[in-house]
Formats: C-alpha cells, structure tokens, sequence
C-alpha cells in the first residue's frame, strides 16, 4: 500500500503531514506567507518586512516553502539580477487559516501577558515561600 493511500493522521509521528504542519507553523515560515499574500517580494524587501530574520534564515525559509510548493522563485534577467518571491495557489489556500490565528493571537495578546504574569509570580512565591519571618515566629502564614 503507497502511504498516500493511508488517511493522513498529524498525531502519528510518522505521517508526512505532521512534518507539514511543523512547517508551517514555523514562526519565520508564517510570517513570510503572510508578507507574500499581498503580492510578489523581492528578498531584501521581505527581509524588512519580517525583520529580524536573518538572511541565512530566511534563505532556508524560503527554500523549504519552495520546496514545499507553496511560494515561487522567479529570477529576472537583469543586471543586477532580480528575484522575486511569490504565493503558489496552495500557498494562498493558506492565507485565511494564518489570518484567523492571527487575528486570535492579536487580541489575546493582554490575556495571555496577564496569565503569563501570573504564572510568573506563582512560580516565584513556590520558590521564595511565604517570607521567612512568619514561619519562625509561629505567625499565621498568609
């Protein structure tokens, strides 16, 4: 039996789109097919847009989505030469997902520092401990 017969399942660590998934969950990945659904963009361009991406990041980025078949790589025959990246159709069937967790992660970001914050502090009382003095002298803690 070929495995694309078999029902793709992200939960086995053996299906291929488990290895998709991680991709495009990349944070470098989600981002640049977020860029590049506005229209082709030369790689200095997208490097800005990004930001702080390395090249050499971006350049690995770029070749795994390529790979991937989900951008383009279009070199134009000019001096200096040009190319351009772009969204291949199965590329800009990802743009409507990638925005409704956008939009999610956007508007949660208050909650998510103030559960940060909070898990922060719990973590650092369970560390510190109710403060010294009240253990010794017998005063009720907290």
């Amino acid at each position: 039996m070929n495995t694309q017969d078999l029902p793709a399942n992200i939960l086995d660590p053996n299906c291929p789109s488990r290895v998709i998934f991680q991709r495009i969950g990349d944070k470098w990945a989600s981002l640049v097919i977020q860029v590049l659904g506005e229209g082709p963009v030369r790689f200095s361009e997208l490097r800005k847009m990004v930001s702080v991406v390395t090249p050499k990041v971006l350049t690995q980025t770029l070749r795994a989505l390529e790979r991937d078949g989900l951008i383009t790589r279009t070199v134009h025959a000019q001096v200096p030469p040009r190319v351009d990246y772009e969204l291949t159709a199965m590329g800009e069937s990802l743009l409507q997902p990638l925005s409704l967790l956008r939009e999610w992660a956007e508007s949660h970001v208050p909650t998510i520092l103030e559960a940060r914050d909070a898990y922060d502090d719990a973590q650092d009382e369970a560390l510190l401990g109710s403060p010294s003095w009240a253990g010794r002298t017998g005063l009720p803690r907290g």
